[in-house]
């Protein structure tokens, strides 16, 4: 009797592991520049830099604090500029709501 060695079937699995890790890969491009980009790794990005001491102003206490103020204060003028926008939506949106139902709309 004869043993089987697996033939060219090895070759398709590891082809197929590539291609699994070449697609996995790929998908996780998109979701790093999401997570650096967010809050969350800004935060990080900022503990990281403090954590070191050797960015502008690390061996001064009074202009880390400062940093550190001005830093929230960027987050929160980020924040209102969210929030602005969505409101501005809001309003748009029932402003269509509450204009005359009879009138035409103007066609492109």
């Amino acid at each position: 009797m004869q043993r089987w060695r697996g033939g060219r079937r090895v070759y398709r699995i590891r082809s197929m592991w590539v291609l699994a890790v070449i697609l996995i890969v790929a998908l996780l491009i998109p979701v790093a520049a999401i997570l650096v980009d967010s809050p969350l790794g800004k935060s990080f990005a900022r503990r990281m830099d403090e954590g070191r001491g050797d960015g502008p102003g690390g061996s001064v206490p009074e202009l880390r604090e400062m940093k550190r103020k001005v830093e929230l204060l960027e987050t929160e003028v980020e924040d209102l500029n969210r929030t602005i926008a969505g409101m501005k939506d809001e309003v748009q949106f029932m402003q269509r709501l509450l204009e005359d139902p009879h009138r035409k709309k103007p066609t492109s």
